[in-house]
Protein backbone atom coordinates (compact mmCIF):
# COMPACT_ATOMS: atom_id res chain seq x y z
CA UNK A 1 0.00 0.00 0.00
CA UNK A 2 1.28 3.86 -0.55
CA UNK A 3 0.55 6.78 2.40
CA UNK A 4 -2.36 7.54 -0.50
CA UNK A 5 -3.86 4.59 -0.13
CA UNK A 6 -3.97 4.57 3.57
CA UNK A 7 -5.15 7.91 4.13
CA UNK A 8 -8.51 6.98 1.17
CA UNK A 9 -9.02 3.81 3.66
CA UNK A 10 -8.94 5.69 7.02
CA UNK A 11 -11.32 8.62 5.47
CA UNK A 12 -13.74 5.52 5.45
CA UNK A 13 -13.72 4.84 8.69
CA UNK A 14 -14.25 1.84 11.13
CA UNK A 15 -16.69 -0.57 9.75
CA UNK A 16 -17.58 -4.60 9.98
CA UNK A 17 -14.04 -5.45 7.74
CA UNK A 18 -12.17 -2.47 8.78
CA UNK A 19 -10.73 -1.11 12.56
CA UNK A 20 -8.04 1.31 13.79
CA UNK A 21 -5.38 1.19 16.51
CA UNK A 22 -3.00 3.48 17.53
CA UNK A 23 -0.28 1.57 18.41
CA UNK A 24 0.61 -2.28 18.72
CA UNK A 25 0.35 -2.11 22.21
CA UNK A 26 -3.03 -2.70 21.47
CA UNK A 27 -2.54 -5.97 19.70
CA UNK A 28 -4.22 -8.40 21.83
CA UNK A 29 -7.64 -6.32 20.82
CA UNK A 30 -6.35 -6.24 17.25
CA UNK A 31 -5.83 -10.22 17.06
CA UNK A 32 -9.30 -10.93 18.63
CA UNK A 33 -10.40 -8.46 15.80
CA UNK A 34 -8.75 -10.50 13.16
CA UNK A 35 -9.84 -13.73 14.29
CA UNK A 36 -13.16 -12.19 14.26
CA UNK A 37 -12.71 -11.15 10.49
CA UNK A 38 -11.52 -14.95 9.70
CA UNK A 39 -14.84 -15.88 11.16
CA UNK A 40 -16.65 -13.38 8.98
CA UNK A 41 -16.06 -11.54 5.36
CA UNK A 42 -12.04 -10.94 6.44
CA UNK A 43 -10.82 -7.73 6.79
CA UNK A 44 -8.04 -5.17 7.96
CA UNK A 45 -6.57 -3.47 11.17
CA UNK A 46 -4.26 -0.34 10.51
CA UNK A 47 -1.88 0.28 13.61
CA UNK A 48 -1.17 3.81 13.76
CA UNK A 49 -3.81 5.34 13.68
CA UNK A 50 -5.14 8.38 15.95
CA UNK A 51 -8.61 8.02 17.60
CA UNK A 52 -9.06 11.40 15.75
CA UNK A 53 -8.86 9.37 12.25
CA UNK A 54 -5.31 10.35 11.62
CA UNK A 55 -2.83 7.97 9.87
CA UNK A 56 0.04 9.47 12.18
CA UNK A 57 1.87 5.99 12.29
CA UNK A 58 4.02 4.42 14.59
CA UNK A 59 8.12 3.47 15.63
CA UNK A 60 8.20 0.12 14.19
CA UNK A 61 10.90 -2.11 14.53
CA UNK A 62 11.47 -5.62 14.03
CA UNK A 63 10.61 -6.72 17.69
CA UNK A 64 7.54 -5.11 16.87
CA UNK A 65 6.41 -6.98 13.80
CA UNK A 66 7.37 -10.54 16.22
CA UNK A 67 5.41 -9.34 18.78
CA UNK A 68 2.89 -8.48 16.49
CA UNK A 69 2.88 -12.30 14.68
CA UNK A 70 3.40 -13.85 18.02
CA UNK A 71 0.15 -12.76 18.98
CA UNK A 72 -1.36 -13.65 15.79
CA UNK A 73 -0.06 -16.72 16.06
CA UNK A 74 -2.19 -17.68 19.34
CA UNK A 75 -5.33 -17.99 16.52
CA UNK A 76 -6.43 -21.61 16.19
CA UNK A 77 -6.33 -23.05 14.10
CA UNK A 78 -3.71 -21.76 12.19
CA UNK A 79 -4.15 -18.96 10.18
CA UNK A 80 -1.53 -16.51 7.97
CA UNK A 81 -2.86 -12.72 8.28
CA UNK A 82 -0.71 -10.63 6.09
CA UNK A 83 1.48 -8.08 7.71
CA UNK A 84 2.14 -5.09 5.89
CA UNK A 85 4.49 -2.00 6.78
CA UNK A 86 3.84 1.64 5.09
CA UNK A 87 6.37 4.50 5.34
CA UNK A 88 4.43 7.79 6.55
CA UNK A 89 5.69 11.13 7.46
CA UNK A 90 8.34 11.52 10.50
CA UNK A 91 9.86 8.20 9.39
CA UNK A 92 7.00 6.63 11.36
CA UNK A 93 4.84 3.43 10.01
CA UNK A 94 1.70 2.30 9.81
CA UNK A 95 1.54 -1.73 9.96
CA UNK A 96 -1.85 -3.24 8.00
CA UNK A 97 -2.62 -6.32 9.09
CA UNK A 98 -5.19 -8.23 6.08
CA UNK A 99 -7.36 -11.29 6.59
CA UNK A 100 -9.89 -12.70 3.96
CA UNK A 101 -12.60 -15.08 5.15
CA UNK A 102 -10.73 -18.03 6.97
CA UNK A 103 -11.20 -21.97 4.98
CA UNK A 104 -11.11 -23.44 8.74
CA UNK A 105 -13.89 -21.84 10.12
CA UNK A 106 -14.51 -20.99 13.42
CA UNK A 107 -10.93 -19.50 14.33
CA UNK A 108 -10.66 -18.85 18.21
CA UNK A 109 -8.31 -16.18 19.84
CA UNK A 110 -6.80 -17.67 23.42
CA UNK A 111 -9.76 -20.39 23.09
CA UNK A 112 -12.68 -18.07 22.43
CA UNK A 113 -14.39 -17.17 19.17
CA UNK A 114 -14.90 -13.89 18.03
CA UNK A 115 -17.25 -11.99 15.64
CA UNK A 116 -18.19 -8.96 14.13
CA UNK A 117 -21.25 -6.48 14.68
CA UNK A 118 -20.65 -3.59 12.59
CA UNK A 119 -17.77 -1.93 14.04
CA UNK A 120 -17.06 -3.77 16.84
CA UNK A 121 -15.64 -7.24 17.96
CA UNK A 122 -17.84 -9.20 20.08
CA UNK A 123 -17.14 -13.06 21.69
CA UNK A 124 -19.31 -15.64 19.80
CA UNK A 125 -22.12 -17.62 21.14
CA UNK A 126 -22.12 -21.22 21.95
CA UNK A 127 -24.62 -22.07 19.41
CA UNK A 128 -22.81 -20.14 16.12
CA UNK A 129 -19.64 -21.18 17.45
CA UNK A 130 -21.14 -24.93 16.97
CA UNK A 131 -23.11 -24.13 14.03
CA UNK A 132 -19.51 -22.98 12.61
CA UNK A 133 -18.00 -25.93 13.65
CA UNK A 134 -20.50 -28.05 12.18
CA UNK A 135 -20.56 -27.11 8.96
CA UNK A 136 -16.31 -26.68 8.75
CA UNK A 137 -16.70 -30.57 9.29
CA UNK A 138 -19.69 -31.35 7.40
CA UNK A 139 -17.45 -29.70 3.90
CA UNK A 140 -14.67 -32.40 4.62
CA UNK A 141 -16.92 -35.28 5.99
CA UNK A 142 -20.49 -35.71 5.13
CA UNK A 143 -23.97 -37.94 5.11
CA UNK A 144 -23.57 -38.22 1.09
CA UNK A 145 -19.70 -38.71 1.05
CA UNK A 146 -19.73 -41.67 3.45
CA UNK A 147 -19.93 -44.97 1.88
CA UNK A 148 -22.90 -46.86 0.91
CA UNK A 149 -22.20 -49.78 3.43
CA UNK A 150 -23.48 -53.36 1.27
CA UNK A 151 -24.76 -51.34 -1.86
CA UNK A 152 -23.80 -52.31 -5.10
CA UNK A 153 -24.44 -51.45 -8.90
CA UNK A 154 -26.69 -53.85 -8.87
CA UNK A 155 -28.65 -52.66 -6.60
CA UNK A 156 -28.86 -49.00 -8.52
CA UNK A 157 -31.21 -48.19 -11.93
CA UNK A 158 -29.02 -48.92 -14.66
CA UNK A 159 -31.08 -46.80 -17.14
CA UNK A 160 -31.25 -44.13 -15.01
CA UNK A 161 -27.32 -43.52 -14.73
CA UNK A 162 -27.14 -44.06 -18.43
CA UNK A 163 -29.97 -41.26 -18.92
CA UNK A 164 -28.11 -38.81 -16.37
CA UNK A 165 -24.83 -39.89 -18.23
CA UNK A 166 -26.35 -38.72 -21.58
CA UNK A 167 -28.04 -35.77 -20.71
CA UNK A 168 -25.02 -34.30 -19.10
CA UNK A 169 -22.87 -35.28 -22.10
CA UNK A 170 -25.59 -33.53 -24.22
CA UNK A 171 -25.38 -30.18 -22.06
CA UNK A 172 -21.86 -30.21 -22.07
CA UNK A 173 -21.48 -30.76 -18.54
CA UNK A 174 -19.51 -34.21 -18.77
CA UNK A 175 -17.23 -35.48 -21.09
CA UNK A 176 -18.27 -38.21 -23.51
CA UNK A 177 -17.21 -41.22 -21.20
CA UNK A 178 -15.15 -44.01 -22.39
CA UNK A 179 -16.86 -46.64 -21.67
CA UNK A 180 -20.32 -47.75 -21.06
CA UNK A 181 -20.03 -49.51 -17.84
CA UNK A 182 -22.29 -48.28 -14.60
CA UNK A 183 -19.41 -48.45 -12.90
CA UNK A 184 -16.87 -46.41 -14.65
CA UNK A 185 -20.29 -43.61 -15.53
CA UNK A 186 -20.62 -43.46 -11.62
CA UNK A 187 -16.46 -43.13 -11.22
CA UNK A 188 -17.60 -40.18 -13.87
CA UNK A 189 -20.21 -38.47 -11.88
CA UNK A 190 -18.02 -38.79 -8.70
CA UNK A 191 -20.02 -40.72 -7.00
CA UNK A 192 -17.86 -44.05 -6.82
CA UNK A 193 -14.22 -44.58 -5.52
CA UNK A 194 -11.98 -47.25 -5.11
CA UNK A 195 -15.42 -49.56 -5.88
CA UNK A 196 -17.01 -48.26 -3.13
CA UNK A 197 -20.57 -46.41 -3.42
CA UNK A 198 -21.52 -43.22 -1.68
CA UNK A 199 -24.74 -42.85 -0.24
CA UNK A 200 -25.49 -40.02 -3.00
CA UNK A 201 -25.30 -42.82 -5.32
CA UNK A 202 -28.18 -44.71 -3.48
CA UNK A 203 -30.04 -41.36 -2.93
CA UNK A 204 -30.04 -40.94 -6.85
CA UNK A 205 -30.13 -44.07 -8.22
CA UNK A 206 -30.92 -46.60 -5.32
CA UNK A 207 -34.49 -48.85 -5.98
CA UNK A 208 -37.35 -48.26 -3.88
CA UNK A 209 -36.96 -50.92 -3.06
CA UNK A 210 -34.02 -51.52 -1.08
CA UNK A 211 -34.06 -47.54 -0.09
CA UNK A 212 -37.31 -48.05 1.91
CA UNK A 213 -35.74 -50.43 4.43
CA UNK A 214 -32.08 -49.28 4.62
CA UNK A 215 -32.50 -45.29 3.77
CA UNK A 216 -36.42 -44.59 4.60
CA UNK A 217 -35.74 -41.08 4.51
CA UNK A 218 -35.62 -41.38 0.95
CA UNK A 219 -39.41 -40.54 1.00
CA UNK A 220 -41.72 -37.99 -0.50
CA UNK A 221 -45.54 -36.99 1.41
CA UNK A 222 -47.89 -35.80 -0.39
CA UNK A 223 -51.06 -34.02 0.73
CA UNK A 224 -54.28 -31.91 -0.67
CA UNK A 225 -56.49 -30.58 1.75
CA UNK A 226 -59.62 -28.92 1.68
CA UNK A 227 -59.83 -25.12 2.67
CA UNK A 228 -56.17 -23.59 4.01
CA UNK A 229 -56.28 -25.47 7.19
CA UNK A 230 -54.81 -29.60 7.54
CA UNK A 231 -58.79 -30.27 9.04
CA UNK A 232 -59.71 -32.25 6.04
CA UNK A 233 -57.69 -34.71 3.91
CA UNK A 234 -58.38 -35.43 -0.08
CA UNK A 235 -55.68 -36.60 -0.98
CA UNK A 236 -52.76 -38.13 1.21
CA UNK A 237 -49.59 -40.25 0.05
CA UNK A 238 -46.19 -41.26 0.09
CA UNK A 239 -43.67 -42.85 -2.11
CA UNK A 240 -40.18 -44.29 -1.60
CA UNK A 241 -37.90 -44.13 -3.79
CA UNK A 242 -34.68 -42.26 -5.29
CA UNK A 243 -34.51 -38.62 -5.99
CA UNK A 244 -35.78 -38.92 -9.61
CA UNK A 245 -38.41 -40.97 -9.09
CA UNK A 246 -39.75 -38.56 -6.07
CA UNK A 247 -39.44 -35.89 -8.86
CA UNK A 248 -41.19 -37.43 -10.99
CA UNK A 249 -44.14 -38.64 -8.38
CA UNK A 250 -44.03 -34.74 -7.17
CA UNK A 251 -44.50 -33.64 -10.55
CA UNK A 252 -47.48 -36.17 -11.22
CA UNK A 253 -49.38 -35.17 -7.89
CA UNK A 254 -48.93 -31.33 -8.88
CA UNK A 255 -50.58 -31.77 -12.21
CA UNK A 256 -53.25 -34.31 -10.92
CA UNK A 257 -54.28 -31.95 -7.80
CA UNK A 258 -53.54 -28.59 -8.98
CA UNK A 259 -56.70 -26.57 -10.73
CA UNK A 260 -56.42 -24.13 -13.30
CA UNK A 261 -56.00 -20.83 -12.50
CA UNK A 262 -57.11 -18.10 -14.80
CA UNK A 263 -56.25 -14.59 -15.25
CA UNK A 264 -57.89 -11.66 -18.10
CA UNK A 265 -55.47 -9.85 -20.27
CA UNK A 266 -56.48 -6.11 -21.12
CA UNK A 267 -58.05 -6.51 -25.01
CA UNK A 268 -58.53 -9.81 -24.96
CA UNK A 269 -62.07 -11.35 -24.37
CA UNK A 270 -61.19 -14.88 -23.22
CA UNK A 271 -59.77 -15.96 -20.05
CA UNK A 272 -56.45 -17.35 -20.22
CA UNK A 273 -56.14 -20.74 -18.43
CA UNK A 274 -52.84 -22.01 -17.01
CA UNK A 275 -51.82 -23.78 -14.27
CA UNK A 276 -52.14 -22.15 -10.86
CA UNK A 277 -48.61 -22.37 -10.55
CA UNK A 278 -45.46 -21.98 -12.50
CA UNK A 279 -44.60 -25.80 -13.28
CA UNK A 280 -40.94 -24.42 -13.39
CA UNK A 281 -40.86 -23.08 -9.86
CA UNK A 282 -42.43 -25.60 -8.28
CA UNK A 283 -40.20 -27.59 -10.08
CA UNK A 284 -36.89 -25.62 -8.79
CA UNK A 285 -38.48 -25.86 -5.04
CA UNK A 286 -38.98 -29.23 -4.77
CA UNK A 287 -35.54 -29.75 -6.45
CA UNK A 288 -34.18 -27.22 -3.84
CA UNK A 289 -35.47 -29.41 -1.17
CA UNK A 290 -33.97 -32.62 -2.41
CA UNK A 291 -30.40 -31.12 -2.77
CA UNK A 292 -30.23 -29.35 0.55
CA UNK A 293 -32.03 -31.33 2.76
CA UNK A 294 -30.36 -33.26 5.37
CA UNK A 295 -30.49 -37.22 4.77
CA UNK A 296 -28.80 -38.04 8.13
CA UNK A 297 -32.01 -37.42 9.77
CA UNK A 298 -33.62 -41.02 9.15
CA UNK A 299 -36.76 -39.98 9.92
CA UNK A 300 -37.01 -37.44 7.62
CA UNK A 301 -38.48 -36.59 4.31
CA UNK A 302 -39.75 -34.11 1.32
CA UNK A 303 -43.08 -32.75 1.60
CA UNK A 304 -45.54 -31.52 -0.75
CA UNK A 305 -48.72 -29.56 1.03
CA UNK A 306 -51.95 -28.59 -1.56
CA UNK A 307 -54.52 -26.25 -0.04
CA UNK A 308 -56.68 -23.88 -1.52
CA UNK A 309 -54.87 -21.13 -1.24
CA UNK A 310 -51.23 -21.68 -0.66
CA UNK A 311 -48.79 -24.75 -1.69
CA UNK A 312 -45.98 -25.70 0.64
CA UNK A 313 -42.53 -27.87 -0.12
CA UNK A 314 -40.92 -28.99 3.02
CA UNK A 315 -37.78 -30.53 3.98
CA UNK A 316 -36.07 -31.80 6.82
CA UNK A 317 -33.12 -29.71 8.10
CA UNK A 318 -32.74 -26.09 8.29
CA UNK A 319 -30.52 -23.55 6.48
CA UNK A 320 -26.76 -23.42 7.20
CA UNK A 321 -23.55 -21.00 5.99
CA UNK A 322 -25.01 -17.95 7.05
CA UNK A 323 -27.96 -17.91 4.66
CA UNK A 324 -31.47 -16.82 5.89
CA UNK A 325 -34.64 -17.00 4.40
CA UNK A 326 -34.13 -13.10 3.00
CA UNK A 327 -30.39 -13.46 1.52
CA UNK A 328 -32.03 -16.70 -0.40
CA UNK A 329 -33.81 -13.69 -2.67
CA UNK A 330 -30.76 -11.85 -3.54
CA UNK A 331 -27.82 -13.10 -5.51
CA UNK A 332 -25.57 -15.00 -2.74
CA UNK A 333 -23.37 -17.98 -3.41
CA UNK A 334 -24.24 -21.21 -3.86
CA UNK A 335 -23.35 -23.73 -0.94
CA UNK A 336 -25.58 -26.86 -1.50
CA UNK A 337 -25.81 -29.51 1.69
CA UNK A 338 -25.13 -32.35 -0.29
CA UNK A 339 -23.35 -30.78 -3.39
CA UNK A 340 -22.34 -34.53 -4.63
CA UNK A 341 -26.24 -34.68 -4.93
CA UNK A 342 -26.89 -31.47 -6.31
CA UNK A 343 -24.05 -31.36 -9.30
CA UNK A 344 -25.90 -34.49 -10.13
CA UNK A 345 -28.97 -32.56 -10.94
CA UNK A 346 -27.58 -29.98 -12.12
CA UNK A 347 -25.52 -32.26 -14.62
CA UNK A 348 -28.87 -33.96 -15.73
CA UNK A 349 -30.30 -30.11 -15.93
CA UNK A 350 -33.07 -30.63 -13.21
CA UNK A 351 -31.52 -27.62 -12.05
CA UNK A 352 -29.96 -24.60 -14.74
CA UNK A 353 -27.30 -22.75 -12.59
CA UNK A 354 -26.12 -22.44 -9.08
CA UNK A 355 -27.29 -20.04 -6.73
CA UNK A 356 -30.17 -18.68 -8.20
CA UNK A 357 -33.19 -21.12 -7.72
CA UNK A 358 -34.83 -18.92 -5.89
CA UNK A 359 -34.23 -15.85 -8.05
CA UNK A 360 -36.01 -17.93 -10.51
CA UNK A 361 -38.31 -19.04 -8.68
CA UNK A 362 -39.15 -15.08 -7.71
CA UNK A 363 -38.80 -14.06 -10.99
CA UNK A 364 -41.29 -17.28 -12.70
CA UNK A 365 -44.00 -16.46 -9.69
CA UNK A 366 -44.01 -12.41 -10.39
CA UNK A 367 -44.10 -12.98 -14.26
CA UNK A 368 -47.21 -15.22 -13.58
CA UNK A 369 -48.80 -12.36 -11.24
CA UNK A 370 -48.07 -14.04 -7.94
CA UNK A 371 -46.50 -13.29 -4.46
CA UNK A 372 -42.69 -13.91 -4.25
CA UNK A 373 -42.31 -17.56 -2.70
CA UNK A 374 -41.85 -17.19 1.06
CA UNK A 375 -39.71 -19.77 2.68
CA UNK A 376 -39.58 -20.04 6.62
CA UNK A 377 -37.26 -21.95 8.47
CA UNK A 378 -37.85 -23.25 11.92
CA UNK A 379 -34.81 -25.14 12.48
CA UNK A 380 -36.57 -28.34 11.76
CA UNK A 381 -37.87 -28.07 8.29
CA UNK A 382 -37.38 -25.60 5.52
CA UNK A 383 -40.92 -24.45 4.01
CA UNK A 384 -41.07 -22.77 0.66
CA UNK A 385 -44.74 -21.46 0.05
CA UNK A 386 -46.90 -19.88 -3.02
CA UNK A 387 -49.30 -18.19 -2.59
CA UNK A 388 -52.60 -18.18 -4.83
CA UNK A 389 -54.50 -14.73 -5.10
CA UNK A 390 -55.95 -15.62 -8.67
CA UNK A 391 -58.84 -16.60 -9.89
CA UNK A 392 -59.12 -20.29 -9.61
CA UNK A 393 -61.26 -22.39 -12.00
CA UNK A 394 -61.89 -25.64 -9.86
CA UNK A 395 -62.09 -28.90 -11.82
CA UNK A 396 -65.37 -31.10 -11.47
CA UNK A 397 -69.07 -29.63 -11.70
CA UNK A 398 -67.24 -25.87 -12.78
CA UNK A 399 -69.06 -24.29 -9.80
CA UNK A 400 -67.28 -20.96 -8.98
CA UNK A 401 -67.22 -19.50 -5.22
CA UNK A 402 -68.13 -16.03 -3.86
CA UNK A 403 -64.50 -15.14 -2.74
CA UNK A 404 -63.42 -16.83 -6.39
CA UNK A 405 -66.03 -14.17 -8.65
CA UNK A 406 -64.70 -11.16 -6.45
CA UNK A 407 -61.17 -12.35 -7.35
CA UNK A 408 -61.83 -12.37 -11.04
CA UNK A 409 -64.30 -9.28 -10.89
CA UNK A 410 -61.38 -7.34 -9.76
CA UNK A 411 -58.71 -9.22 -11.68
CA UNK A 412 -60.99 -8.02 -14.89
CA UNK A 413 -61.19 -4.30 -13.75
CA UNK A 414 -57.24 -3.96 -13.55
CA UNK A 415 -57.00 -4.59 -16.60
CA UNK A 416 -58.76 -1.49 -17.96
CA UNK A 417 -58.78 1.90 -17.71
CA UNK A 418 -62.04 3.17 -18.48
CA UNK A 419 -63.61 0.32 -16.65
CA UNK A 420 -66.49 -2.83 -18.08
CA UNK A 421 -70.27 -2.89 -17.72
CA UNK A 422 -71.83 -5.52 -16.43
CA UNK A 423 -72.44 -7.21 -19.65
CA UNK A 424 -68.92 -7.19 -20.08
CA UNK A 425 -67.86 -8.21 -16.81
CA UNK A 426 -70.84 -10.89 -17.05
CA UNK A 427 -69.71 -12.23 -20.32
CA UNK A 428 -66.04 -12.84 -19.96
CA UNK A 429 -66.75 -14.77 -16.48
CA UNK A 430 -67.87 -17.22 -18.57
CA UNK A 431 -71.05 -19.82 -18.43
CA UNK A 432 -70.14 -21.03 -15.31
CA UNK A 433 -71.22 -17.41 -12.97
CA UNK A 434 -75.21 -16.27 -13.31
CA UNK A 435 -75.94 -12.97 -14.35
CA UNK A 436 -77.65 -12.91 -10.61
CA UNK A 437 -74.20 -13.56 -9.27
CA UNK A 438 -72.33 -10.87 -10.83
CA UNK A 439 -74.80 -8.29 -9.59
CA UNK A 440 -74.24 -9.92 -6.02
CA UNK A 441 -70.75 -9.48 -6.38
CA UNK A 442 -70.96 -6.11 -7.56
CA UNK A 443 -72.77 -5.40 -4.46
CA UNK A 444 -70.29 -6.83 -2.62
CA UNK A 445 -67.41 -5.40 -4.21
CA UNK A 446 -69.06 -1.91 -3.98
CA UNK A 447 -70.09 -1.92 -0.42
CA UNK A 448 -66.62 -2.75 0.63
CA UNK A 449 -65.34 0.32 -1.75
CA UNK A 450 -63.45 -2.24 -3.80
CA UNK A 451 -65.10 -0.64 -6.99
CA UNK A 452 -66.92 2.25 -8.11
CA UNK A 453 -69.81 3.23 -10.71
CA UNK A 454 -69.10 5.87 -13.63
CA UNK A 455 -70.84 7.31 -15.87
CA UNK A 456 -74.36 6.54 -14.50
CA UNK A 457 -76.92 5.52 -17.29
CA UNK A 458 -76.99 3.16 -20.22
CA UNK A 459 -73.33 3.56 -20.07
CA UNK A 460 -73.07 2.51 -16.72
CA UNK A 461 -69.48 1.22 -16.34
CA UNK A 462 -67.41 -0.24 -12.90
CA UNK A 463 -63.66 0.77 -12.02
CA UNK A 464 -61.60 -0.12 -9.16
CA UNK A 465 -61.99 1.90 -6.41
CA UNK A 466 -59.36 3.38 -3.90
CA UNK A 467 -59.77 0.69 -0.89
CA UNK A 468 -58.65 -1.66 -3.88
CA UNK A 469 -55.18 0.06 -4.62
Amino acid sequence: MTPDEIAALVMTGESETLEFKETTGTRREAARTVCAFLNQRGGQVLFGVTPAGAAAGQQVSERTIEELSAELQRIDPPAFPTVERVRVDGGREVIVVSAGQGTSRPYAYRGNAYRRVGNATREMSADEYNRMLFERMHSEQRWENQPAAEWSVDDLDVAEIRRTVAEAVRRGRLEEPVSGDPSDLLRGLGLMRDGVLFRAAAVLFGSAERLEFEMPQCLLRVARFRGSDRMEFLDNRQFNGNAFALLANAERFLRETLPIAGRFEQDRFERVDEPLYPPLATREAFANALCHRDYSIGGGSVGIATYDDRLEVTSSGSLHFGLTPEKLFSPHESRPWNPLIARTFYRRGVIEEWGNGTLKMAALTSEAGLPVPEIEDDGLCVTVRFRNVRFVHQPGDGKVSPAQRREAVLVLLDGTEDGLTRREIHARLGPGVSERQVRRTLGELKDRGLIVLTNRGRLTRWRRGQGAR
